[in-house]
């Protein structure tokens, strides 16, 4: 099993990743709109027309070793996923759900000391097929994952351990509302 060490941009925000394995999360490639909004609210390179890569996998995998207060998250809708970055330099880190009962994080691959030890991507989703139209691919590699990872984290109750949630459910850090304007205004 793989233990990767990831960083945000200043460094200031470290951690790594534990049991990096194709058993324990799946790589995915994701073309979605929310995704490439994400990239450019973080101020990052526009990835279109190319994926935002992902690895997906149970949050107590993911370690903060250094600067945890710089850690804040994002939505682009109140009931939305978190895109959690480092408050520091506004690297994008990972997206979880917005209850930590659901054990599923993805933590971005390019953060990664070494992302080509998580194997190729098995996932792709919201692929631009031929008649305009998108799709995904892996679709049900990456359902039966989430769902057996899910469960067994709330068997387990290691749904518990995680960096993104405080003991009683609330996020760890700030999270800040992107307005549908601000979203919009991005995607134009």
């Amino acid at each position: 099993m793989a233990d990767l060490a990831f960083a945000c941009d200043c460094g200031a925000l470290r951690g790594h990743l534990s049991g990096a394995t194709a058993r324990n999360g799946t790589r995915a490639a994701c073309f979605c709109a929310d995704c490439r909004a994400g990239e450019l609210y973080a101020r990052q390179p526009d990835p279109a027309p190319g994926p935002v890569q992902l690895y997906q996998t149970m949050p107590f995998r993911i370690r903060l070793t250094q600067g945890a207060e710089e850690l804040g998250a994002f939505s682009f809708s109140p009931r939305g996923p978190l895109r959690w970055q480092a408050r520091c330099c506004g690297a994008p880190l990972a997206l979880t759900l917005r209850s930590p009962r659901l054990s599923f994080a993805s933590i971005r691959t390019d953060r990664l000391e070494d992302p080509d030890a998580l194997g190729p991507v098995t996932a792709r989703a919201f692929v631009k097929k031929p008649n305009g139209k998108r799709g995904h691919e892996g679709l049900l590699r990456f359902v039966t994952g989430f769902a057996a990872r899910a469960l067994s984290a709330r068997l387990t109750g290691i749904w518990r351990d995680t960096p993104f949630f405080e003991d009683g459910g609330a996020p760890t850090g700030e999270v800040t509302l992107v307005s549908k304007e601000e979203r919009a205004a991005l995607m134009a």
